[in-house]
């Protein structure tokens, strides 16, 4: 008889779930980092500079594949590379309009889903879970912070 997964078992299982969503659509793929690293730097940008090294840490992957991820979301139109105001040696990332956009309907489309998978459910249920995720976030944070 095999276990049920524990609670912290089946969180990881949903992230990888989630995660290899987009394998096998190369178009798909590509959005999908396009919305990561978008969000990586409006959520970078609301603490401190947005810095290459500052979003590769964002989404914990290695300098060159954040500057690699940049790089595309630059050229697609959706972030912009600056020097910095207070050193001009260093490059700082910043959404634009097209990429306050893109992200607009990609939490649409976010929204869309979870309305879809959680309908069966109750609006206490989805707001109870919503709510769950914001402190696992929150203490993900302070935890990675410390």
């Amino acid at each position: 008889m095999t276990a049920e997964p524990g609670p912290g078992q089946t969180l990881f299982e949903f992230v990888r779930h989630w995660s290899r969503r987009w394998n096998g659509d190369d178009e798909v793929s590509e959005q999908g980092r396009l919305v990561l690293v978008t969000e990586a730097v409006r959520a970078v940008s609301a603490r401190e500079a947005a810095t290459i090294n500052a979003v590769a840490r964002e989404i914990a992957i290695d300098q060159s594949g954040a500057s690699r991820l940049v790089k595309s979301a630059v050229a697609a139109g959706y972030l912009e590379l600056t020097t910095s105001p207070s050193d001009a040696r260093r490059r700082e990332v910043a959404v634009t309009p097209a990429g306050d956009r893109m992200l607009r309907d990609a939490h649409r489309w976010q929204e869309k889903v979870f309305a879809d998978l959680t309908a069966h459910w109750s609006p206490r249920q989805r707001d109870d879970f919503r709510r769950a995720m914001l402190d696992l976030v929150e203490r993900s944070h302070a935890r990675m912070d410390n």
